[in-house]
């Protein structure tokens, strides 16, 4: 599948974010119960944040994903690891579908992974996902990343994770 990337626009997207955050599917976004205003809001202040930033991956120019990059120095994680040089955090989620594609979410964290790597300066990619989230865990295994420790975070106990392009090459065959 190819997919092209997009800046989320916080007025114009906020509805469609809106459907996506609070369906029970994307409960470890923990926006469950968040209104309209609230996700536009907490869009906003990521658009103005420049080590916090936003992305559709589209499908043919339609939205079918979202991604978040963030500066694991500055945003996520201070305090809770030792930030290198070349990391860059990173979260996604594919919204709920009544059709759902075989193989559609592996593709998606490969293109955001790939997409990440296109920087030369990004060296690993650093997740930190609910521990519950076993999904995903698996997910993040399959394209290269390897899990360090538990942390706790304010809003949960996660898995501190990293991939670096050497491991994503190996665990998909995808040159990064």
């Amino acid at each position: 599948m190819t997919f092209t990337f997009r800046t989320v626009d916080p007025l114009k997207d906020g509805e469609l974010l809106h459907s996506w955050v609070t369906h029970p599917k994307a409960a470890f976004w923990m926006m469950q119960d968040a209104r309209p205003e609230d996700v536009e809001r907490a869009y906003m202040e990521i658009a103005a944040d420049e080590h916090h930033h936003a992305l559709f991956g589209l499908r043919a120019g339609e939205p079918v994903f979202l991604m978040e990059t963030y500066d694991p120095a500055h945003r996520e994680l201070v305090g809770l690891y030792e930030a290198r040089p070349g990391d860059i955090g990173m979260h996604f989620l594919t919204p709920a579908t009544d059709t759902p594609v075989h193989g559609f979410t592996r593709s998606v964290i490969t293109a955001v992974l790939a997409r990440l790597f296109e920087d030369p300066r990004t060296r690993r990619v650093v997740v930190e996902p609910d521990v519950r989230n076993t999904a995903v865990h698996a997910l993040n295994e399959a394209v290269g990343f390897v899990a360090e420790r538990e942390i706790r975070k304010p809003e949960k106990q996660a898995l501190l994770s990293f991939c670096t392009r050497e491991r994503f090459a190996a665990a998909t065959g995808v040159a990064a």
